[in-house]
């Protein structure tokens, strides 16, 4: 009952799964929460090779729901004792621009992205400041450097990004360290779970046919040669197990590098003619 507890969400595959394997090894109680428990096979298996299935306990939540997080949040804690950090992992990859898709499909994005971070995050607190624990969430570069055909994912990223710039000092009165950890492309099932049909998005992208056609070659190159998911995953660790983590790192030299861009162009011209020459 005395060992350090953390929750993760979107355990299922990807960076999520390897950061639940890592907590795990690191000797942390982990609750790795996902979507679909019935999905959990994989991070199942790799739990009992690496010799931690008796540290991982796999646990339904759907982010979206407060409800749902609040329960979690109580049943962890009600099962362990305490919660000594949760990680802001799940969230879902969307490709589009706004002329053609709804605000509906907007608010989707926002619902995964944002309020399921804040649902977490909120019932997290009080048991956070109790144990003065980490809250540490996995954003995205897109949190920092807006991208074409992203704009909600990014827009998504950009206000988890400043909620959590603004709750780190008022959180760090009370004992709890907040954190943001942004992975540039990884190598996962995120791209695969976006669902996009390229020819037929093309196709129906209209006027913007060409510029998605050059975005999307772009990006197929660029993940073909993305940061591993347990590499991207290790980085979260150490914010969770190791000393005091900063409120921001990259996951990579790629991403540190992409991030500076914009945190060194106070008019906004060096990451606009960047992401120009992506469509082009």
């Amino acid at each position: 009952m005395s060992e350090q507890t953390v929750l993760v969400t979107g355990t299922s595959t990807g960076i999520g799964l390897e950061i639940a394997l890592g907590c795990a090894r690191a000797g942390w109680r982990t609750v790795a929460t996902m979507r679909d428990p019935g999905r959990a096979d994989r991070l199942r298996e790799a739990a009992d090779a690496a010799g931690v299935a008796d540290l991982i306990d796999v646990r339904r939540l759907d982010v979206t729901d407060a409800d749902a997080a609040a329960a979690a949040v109580a049943e962890t804690v009600a099962a362990y004792g305490r919660l000594d950090a949760v990680v802001n992992n799940a969230g879902a990859g969307h490709v589009g621009t706004l002329e053609q898709e709804t605000v509906d499909d907007v608010r989707a994005v926002m619902e995964v992205n944002f309020f399921g971070v804040l649902h977490v995050s909120r019932a997290a607190l009080p048991h956070l400041r109790a144990c003065r624990g980490r809250l540490v969430t996995v954003t995205s570069v897109g949190g920092v450097v807006g991208q074409p055909f992203n704009e909600a994912y990014c827009a998504a990223k950009f206000a988890v990004e400043g909620f959590m710039e603004s709750l780190a000092p008022v959180a760090a009165g009370v004992g709890v360290t907040v954190a943001v950890i942004e992975p540039g492309a990884v190598a996962s099932e995120f791209v695969a779970n976006v669902g996009v049909d390229r020819d037929r998005a093309i196709e129906r992208a209209g006027v913007y046919g060409p510029a998605l056609r050059t975005y999307l070659d772009r990006s197929s190159r660029v993940f073909a040669a993305a940061q591993s998911p347990a590499d991207a995953a290790a980085v979260v660790v150490a914010a969770v197990t190791g000393p005091t983590p900063s409120p921001r790192t990259q996951t990579s030299t790629t991403a540190r590098e992409f991030v500076r861009v914009k945190l060194a162009d106070l008019a906004g011209t060096a990451v606009t003619d960047l992401t120009s020459g992506w469509l082009r």
